[in-house]
């Protein structure tokens, strides 16, 4: 018997619909749409890709989408300065530092720059405690991608084994503070559980396991509990291939649900930033 696959494809198609219906009753409401800034340094090919599926997304969605594109040469100051400045516009409802960033720019600092209200990406010092104590509707977009993928598989967190493997800022220690809200037993494992040879046994009890290393295939597909849903988020470049964290083939017989890489967790992710986007417009609106 083989997993259902969670196509991220197919959920992404049906969260950009909800988010559109959503853009609609606010512009009624307000006569308005949010407007975003993505600042990107550089011209790194990969990255203006990326921004250019963002593009595509939030123009579907009704969201305005403007890319500023700064000189590889800026310094942290000049690029403080220039958030400062988007800070102050009324117009403007959110604003991300687009990654990667050049040696003399600490992207933390400068997203601690910008206005927590305005954080889309939901990096900010402040939404990240606000998000400890559950205060924000501003969250990293790679974790709530991965909650999107596990409501979907209708699967009630309250009381599950859930192990996370990596325990970056980006993915791994949000997306466990946002398990816990769901009442989830959560246990987060790291190159030290590795070191101490407990990886395959959390694994083995895990009700749902989600995997976000960046190391192609360091997840036996064996290892896995019969039954678990497997979230991927790992993207890895082997020869030709896209592939993920996890042992697909061996472990797609065993689990539940398991997302594909690439289509997984990645259309999710764009789709959550506009979520981001909607939910600062919204909160500027009561503020104001």
């Amino acid at each position: 018997m083989s997993a259902q696959l969670l196509d991220g494809k197919i959920l992404a198609k049906n969260l950009k619909e909800d988010l559109c219906t959503e853009i609609v009753g606010l512009k009624s409401k307000t006569g308005k749409a949010p407007v975003v800034v993505n600042i990107m340094i550089g011209d790194d090919h990969a990255a203006c890709a990326y921004a250019k599926s963002q593009q595509k997304v939030a123009e579907y969605i009704g969201i305005d989408y403007r890319l500023n594109i700064l000189g590889k040469d800026i310094t942290e100051d000049n690029l403080s300065k220039h958030i400062k400045e988007l800070n102050s516009n009324p117009k403007i409802n959110g604003i991300m530092v687009h990654k990667p960033v050049p040696k003399q720019i600490n992207h933390q600092t400068v997203s601690n720059r910008i206005d927590m209200v305005k954080d889309l990406e939901g990096v900010n010092v402040g939404n990240v405690g606000k998000m400890l104590l559950g205060q924000t509707n501003i969250i990293p977009c790679t974790p709530a991608a991965v909650m999107e993928h596990i409501k979907s598989t209708k699967i009630d967190l309250r009381g599950k084994e859930v192990v996370v493997v990596g325990h970056s800022e980006i993915v791994g220690k949000p997306l466990s503070l946002l398990l816990l809200q769901e009442m989830a037993t959560v246990t987060v494992c790291h190159v030290a559980t590795s070191e101490a040879g407990k990886l395959v046994d959390h694994i083995a009890r895990a009700d749902v396991l989600i995997v976000a290393v960046g190391k192609a295939g360091l997840i036996k597909g064996d290892w896995i509990k019969q039954g678990a849903v497997v979230i991927d988020v790992g993207i890895n470049q082997v020869g030709s291939k896209i592939v993920g964290d996890v042992e697909f083939d061996v472990a797609k017989k065993k689990a539940a649900f398991i997302t594909p890489v690439p289509g997984g967790v990645g259309p999710v992710t764009v789709v959550m930033l506009m979520k981001n986007a909607i939910e600062a417009f919204k909160c500027q609106l009561k503020d104001g």
